[in-house]
């Protein structure tokens, strides 16, 4: 297995924070109480984390800071890309799922992307607070992190928002679709 070098050369750790302090600024309702140049220290002092951020943007996850830990400090950033990223779309929801597919099987599956990105799948609540920031997902779904229990059964959850409010629905979790993808957050 070959090892990922999760360290972003000079020039892509520029631009990608030039785009994230853009997007930070232009976006000032998602986090007025934080300052850029704190997030950008400590993005700095992360490179593996900002490598995911940066696995967040390339993938169209449009990634911003919504909010901090209470109890950690983190800096946490989610997708707030309009729609759910489109290079994280068309997957089901895990690899059992991707395996138990027989015909028409998904390039990729919604936790291992995640995993490989190093970032983790929002749940439910954290879907709802993210709605509560702006309105997402209008025209496409996300899985969210599904309980055991339904995943023991074969099903598997996901959200989105229709006629101004956030619904949660549940589907096989061997089922993708070109609208459903999946949203992300990552501590820092």
């Amino acid at each position: 297995m070959m090892k990922i070098n999760k360290e972003l050369p000079p020039e892509k750790r520029e631009a990608l924070l030039g785009i994230l302090e853009t997007r930070f600024k232009k976006n000032m309702n998602r986090h007025n109480r934080f300052e850029w140049a704190e997030v950008q220290a400590r993005l700095e002092d992360n490179p593996e984390k900002l490598w995911s951020v940066y696995e967040m943007e390339t993938s169209g996850g449009e990634p911003d800071v919504v909010d901090l830990g209470k109890t950690t400090g983190e800096y946490i950033f989610y997708d707030c890309s309009p729609e759910s990223p489109k290079g994280r779309r068309s997957v089901c929801y895990d690899h059992e799922a991707q395996e138990s597919r027989k015909k028409h099987k998904p390039e990729n599956n919604a936790i291992d992307m995640a995993a490989s990105m190093g970032i983790e799948i929002l749940t439910e609540e954290q879907y709802r607070e993210l709605q509560k920031i702006e309105s997402f997902d209008l025209k496409s779904s996300s899985w969210v992190q599904t309980p055991d229990h339904i995943r023991k059964l074969g099903g598997a959850i996901f959200c989105d928002r229709r006629y101004d409010t956030v619904f949660m629905y549940h589907n096989g979790a061997e089922s993708y679709y070109a609208a459903r993808g999946f949203r992300g957050l990552l501590r820092v």
